[in-house]
């Protein structure tokens, strides 16, 4: 069992129950109630009660004993810097398509890590699993009710899961997912095709059995993402994988439309979604979004674009202007992959009077792919396509190309270092709305 370390604390909401009292940024709770939180779970449950006595350190080691009166599930108003105080739950398999494995060596220490944590998938939507879980933490998912977690199930036949997973624990997928079907908690599921392994009769055979879990007021299965398995140049010899072709990513999309369509006559709901790049790999148009329903799995990739092409639509005609003035010209830096999806966008945003943006549609040379969705492009890459171009006023770097938040590249790289050494402004941006004011506010 690992060490509960206090959760030390990184930023203190104004106008706040701990900004009244004085916390501050590096104090750390220790207990809550006398009880060590594990994770920010234990931190949110323990802190809804009503009176509180928290034990704290403060920056400098020394403790205090602080009684807080509040009104029940009132938030305190703390950020922390990590979720989990007691450490990672890391991942035992060797996944031969597993992305901490595909990267080049070298690099600081938090890329290495490989989590299975329930917690982050409760918190978060991070995918686990479920080989990695001690009774006692299948126990607290039970009286917890910690649910939807997301689950990477790859393939349900044991055969074809444990050598993917080289896991031998990896066939009681089934199983348990009966155990949550049994306690009415919830999974999202996904698929990462791996071609001439999990594909063709395997994925079929896998999709029914998940929908086979789809049934009730509160399905065991509420939906499942079908994804592509992507592969870097760094990944180990005999790895067993080949690359998803335009081709297979046809076929892939015709077995998983055709099941869709009839668990759309049996449920309602298509249950099963296809990842954008599917449709990207293959040169097809993305589907309406119509066929998204409630967009079940947009983190993982399904329906973003069309989603993001709707948002954009949506806010062009309330936030762009007819002209700006000074004139702006801007770079907007994209994975090649959305470079088709995306000039709507850009048509859009150059029938402003003043304002050009040209977009540079980038593969990853770092990680050696000829496709590359945005998220995986790199400062390296910047640098190798972006030096002593013109680039006008700045460069406009979607966020999802940064490591958890942080202003850094997945090959480690800074922002402010590749910024400098393209003797540029860089706007990191987020959504519909961040990308149109960047484009039109000032500096």
């Amino acid at each position: 069992m690992s060490t509960i370390r206090p959760a030390k604390i990184t930023k203190v909401l104004p106008d706040s129950i701990a900004a009244e009292i004085g916390f501050e940024a590096g104090d750390a709770i220790v207990a809550i109630n006398g009880t060590r939180p594990r994770d920010l779970i234990d931190y949110q449950f323990l802190c809804a009660d009503e009176v509180l006595e928290l034990e704290v350190l403060d920056a400098a080691g020394k403790s205090h004993q602080i009684e807080i009166e509040k009104d029940y599930d009132e938030d305190l108003g703390l950020e922390f810097e990590t979720a989990l105080f007691d450490g990672l739950i890391q991942c035992n398999n060797r996944c031969p398509f597993c992305f901490i494995d595909q990267q080049p060596p070298g690099k600081r220490s938090s890329l290495y890590l490989k989590d299975d944590d329930y917690r982050l998938s409760f918190l978060y939507g991070s995918y686990l699993t479920l080989t990695n879980l001690p009774e006692r933490e299948w126990q607290r998912i039970e009286q917890m009710r910690l649910s939807p977690l997301f689950v990477s199930v790859h393939a349900t036949e044991p055969e074809v899961r444990i050598r993917l997973l080289k896991n031998p624990r990896a066939g009681q997928i089934l199983e348990q997912i009966k155990w949550f079907q049994e306690r009415r908690l919830q999974i999202h599921a996904q698929v990462v095709v791996c071609p001439g392994i999990n594909d063709g009769k395997h994925l079929e055979q896998t999709l029914r059995d998940l929908a086979s879990f789809y049934t009730g007021e509160l399905p065991a299965v509420a939906s499942v993402a079908v994804v592509p398995v992507g592969l870097t140049r760094f990944r180990p010899d005999k790895d067993e994988l080949t690359p998803v072709t335009p081709e297979k990513a046809q076929e892939v999309i015709y077995r998983v439309r055709s099941l869709s369509q009839q668990f759309r006559q049996q449920f309602g709901s298509g249950f099963a979604w296809l990842a954008d790049e599917w449709f990207l790999i293959a040169g097809e148009e993305l589907p309406s979004e119509a066929e998204y329903e409630e967009y079940p799995q947009i983190d993982n990739g399904v329906g973003s674009i069309r989603l993001f092409l709707k948002q954009f639509a949506e806010s062009a005609t309330k936030l762009l202007p007819p002209k700006i003035y000074p004139k702006r010209k801007l770079t907007w830096v994209v994975g090649n992959a959305v470079e088709k999806a995306f000039q709507p966008i850009l048509k859009s945003l150059n029938a402003v009077d003043g304002l050009e943006v040209n977009m540079r549609a980038l593969s990853s040379d770092y990680w050696g792919q000829k496709i590359s969705v945005t998220g995986l492009l790199t400062g390296h890459d910047l640098l190798l396509n972006l030096d002593e171009q013109d680039l006008g006023d700045g460069i406009l770097l979607p966020k999802v190309m940064f490591k958890h938040g942080e202003l850094v590249f997945l090959d480690d790289m800074s922002i402010d270092e590749v910024g400098r050494r393209l003797n540029t402004n860089i706007l990191p941006i987020a959504g519909v709305e961040e990308l149109i004011n960047s484009c039109i506010a000032d500096f």
